[in-house]
């Protein structure tokens, strides 16, 4: 009879749109909530007290130098990431854990950060047309170049089993190639492996850069969240006012 055709039942949902931003993002965090605790200072090793002075305020008088100590009997106000504006920032007091909690946390911070600005590269990237060669899959006739554009687009092109590929591949990055030792500082997973990273002997230098990934890792997270939140509405990742 007369009447439009009825909607292709394939295409994505409302809900099924959120699914695929928040399965998206746990993909990104699962593997490191999974081994949480694994890479922790070993017990019995003695933690450093140094006394440090608060950074100095942005605008008005310097305020007087006073040491800020935890209870756990170590004082990071002056460590990598504290920076201005905000400074020490912990609304919700998870210093008061100790220093071996506090330890992982810099680890997962510093994790998350490098991944999620993979993750916003690959976005724009892909967006703009960019595609690997070769095949996401042979089985099924399905090359790179096929893979829509868009973030949602390319959650559900990609089969099952390319997904737990990649899951299987970042976890093996992280439990064999690029793993903590809780006996170097964190972040500096490259240890003995050929790679030429790039080391910084002064002193300055080396912490400006180190604050530099610190920040470009923060606004990254923030910056994938926005993507999949805008996708989630039905909105283009990166242009979300002009999209619709």
């Amino acid at each position: 009879g007369g009447g439009e055709p009825a909607a292709p039942s394939h295409l994505p949902t409302a809900m099924s749109r959120i699914l695929a931003a928040t399965t998206i993002g746990f993909l990104a965090l699962g593997v490191d909530g999974f081994l949480a605790g694994r890479s922790a200072p070993k017990k019995g090793k003695e933690v450093a007290k140094p006394k440090v002075a608060a950074a100095k305020p942005l605008f008005g008088k310097a305020a007087k130098k006073v040491a800020v100590t935890s209870p756990g009997g170590f004082s990071p106000s002056t460590d990598i990431g504290v920076t201005p504006p905000l400074g020490l920032f912990d609304p919700l007091n998870l210093l008061s854990r100790g220093p071996e909690a506090y330890r992982r946390y810099q680890e997962i911070e510093i994790k998350h950060g490098r991944i999620a600005m993979a993750a916003t590269l690959g976005v724009i990237v892909t967006e703009a047309g960019f595609r690997l060669p070769g095949y996401v899959s042979i089985s099924q006739d399905l090359p790179y170049s096929s893979q829509p554009g868009t973030l949602d687009g390319a959650y559900f092109a990609t089969p099952l089993a390319g997904w737990l590929q990649i899951v299987c591949f970042i976890a093996a990055l992280d439990i064999a190639v690029f793993r903590q030792d809780p006996d170097l500082p964190a972040g500096d997973v490259v240890q003995d492996l050929p790679i030429e990273w790039v080391r910084y002997e002064d002193p300055e230098v080396k912490t400006f850069k180190l604050n530099v990934e610190r920040n470009n890792g923060r606004a990254a997270m923030l910056g994938i969240t926005g993507m999949i939140s805008h996708v989630a509405l039905g909105q283009d990742a990166l242009f979300p006012i002009v999209s619709n």
